[in-house]
């Protein structure tokens, strides 16, 4: 009776244990947020939000229509706007709240559980109670708790990249918005230009004093610009509903989106940058990320060895009555999976392919990391090469030439289509530039995204407008 008794006392003390450590997992206060924040509050300078609750979701909406209430978005703005109202966004981040409750759920212990079996005949029964838990998920339950702390950290790295991918998303569709704009203004000049010299040429033929060659030629280049006018504006349209998609703005709040008129301006040198590569692997998120995914399936292999050959192992107390007048018969039982058929080796080799294909994905992930942040400061390079060729040499020199053909015309030197056809020369180089600059601050925003995580391959650099050389030579 005394060893029934320390069985007894002895499998309450354990269910006490258990109980106590599953109590220990709960869910923190933030979610796990506050780390994603703080590496976005790092690496952008901008608030990152995630909304729980309806009431955190007003809140987060008023503070975006505060700051599209200011006046012309900012480019910094608008990505902050995008971070507090893109549902999107908030989607990815709930894979964070998943992510936690795997968490919690590997630190608590199964319940147990009771059994009550009974049988009986004419003059007898039995009826026998019992309880059990598994003992073996009180030994796994450290090494389970590890794997899923890793895949957890995993998550919050995964969540701060969606969050700056989209900073730096909307950070771009700011830019072609912007610049879409500004290239449909110049190139609207450039049709006035040409509809000017066009009505000009339709005078002249008509009294006999211009040829019908040199009429036609002066139509074809109304008709040249008055399409690019068309494509420049669909191009903006399509650029301004791409950014309210980032931002999260439908309806009047979309319609009613003041840009500002122009890009900022080029910087006068571009940034050197020797040790990008260096840079890129210490703060690239997506490698972090692989290398948790490889650490986390390196803990589960362990976990899988521990488990090849034990799978369900349950200890439990257990009490039996075998009749109305019989008194209570105690004791315990167990339970125990034999290996006779499966002795574990293909969960094992599961394992350890998985854990192969993690260090694997973890090395070309730091492989790629550095050929994308190569590529995307050589772009950057080059568009700021660019943009500051058509700055300081070709804007420049179409203005001179304007200037000299103005002198030439008011000597009468020349005529006035020539002077119509120089000033849609001088137009077009002006929205090459806008051109250009927005293919700099294009490669300024790949090149940050680069440093953080993988981004779109950037464009070919120095594609200028088709629409920019229909007003040319006369």
């Amino acid at each position: 009776m005394r060893s029934h008794a320390n069985a007894a006392r002895r499998a309450g003390i354990a269910m006490l244990s258990a109980a106590v450590l599953a109590g220990c997992a709960s869910f923190s206060p933030d979610g796990g947020f506050g780390s994603v924040a703080g590496t976005v509050r790092e690496l952008s300078g901008r608030e990152a939000a995630w909304a729980r609750t309806e009431t955190e979701r007003e809140a987060l909406e008023a503070r975006a229509s505060a700051l599209l209430e200011k006046g012309p978005l900012s480019v910094d703005d608008a990505v902050q706007v995008a971070l507090f109202n893109n549902r999107g966004l908030q989607a990815q981040l709930a894979e964070l709240g998943l992510a936690e409750a795997d968490l919690v759920q590997a630190a608590r212990l199964p319940n147990p559980r009771f059994t009550i079996h009974r049988v009986s005949d004419d003059h007898h029964y039995a009826l026998e109670r019992s309880i059990s838990f598994s003992i073996l998920s009180l030994v796994t339950m450290p090494l389970a708790t590890e794997v899923e702390k890793r895949r957890f950290e995993g998550a919050r790295q995964r969540a701060a990249m969606d969050v700056l991918r989209l900073a730096a998303d909307t950070r771009k569709a700011w830019i072609d918005a912007v610049a879409a704009e500004e290239a449909v203004r110049y190139l609207r000049r450039v049709r006035l230009a040409a509809d000017a010299g066009a009505e000009l040429a339709a005078r002249m033929a008509k009294a006999g004093n211009w040829s019908a060659l040199a009429r036609a030629r002066e139509q074809g280049f109304y008709a040249d610009a008055a399409l690019a006018v068309a494509r420049a504006e669909q191009k903006a349209s399509s650029a301004r509903e791409r950014l309210t998609r980032h931002l999260g703005l439908w309806g009047p709040r979309a319609a009613s989106l003041a840009l500002p008129e122009r890009l900022p301006d080029l910087p006068g040198e571009a940034r050197e940058r020797p040790e990008i590569e260096r840079e890129a692997i210490a703060t690239r998120l997506d490698v972090r990320a692989a290398m948790h995914d490889a650490e986390a399936t390196a803990r589960n292999l362990g976990l899988t060895k521990v488990t090849r050959l034990v799978n369900v192992l349950e200890f439990g107390a257990s009490r039996e009555n075998e009749g109305r007048d019989e008194p209570y018969v105690r004791g315990y039982e167990i339970s125990l999976e034999v290996p006779l058929f499966d002795w574990g080796t293909a969960r094992t080799a599961k394992a350890e392919t998985l854990y192969r294909q993690a260090v694997d994905r973890a090395a070309e992930a730091a492989i790629n990391a550095r050929s994308e942040v190569r590529e995307a400061y050589r772009h950057y390079r080059l568009a700021h090469d660019i943009a500051r060729h058509y700055r300081d040499e070709i804007v420049p020199l179409r203005k001179r030439i304007a200037e000299e053909n103005l002198l030439l015309y008011n000597g009468m030197l020349i005529g006035v289509f020539d002077l119509l056809a120089d000033a849609r020369s001088q137009i077009a180089s002006v929205a090459g530039y806008v051109e250009a600059l927005r293919e700099f601050w294009v490669a300024e925003a790949d090149l940050g995204m680069a440093m953080i995580g993988r981004t779109a391959p950037p464009a070919v650099a120095g594609a200028a407008m088709p629409q920019a050389e229909s007003g040319g030579g006369h």
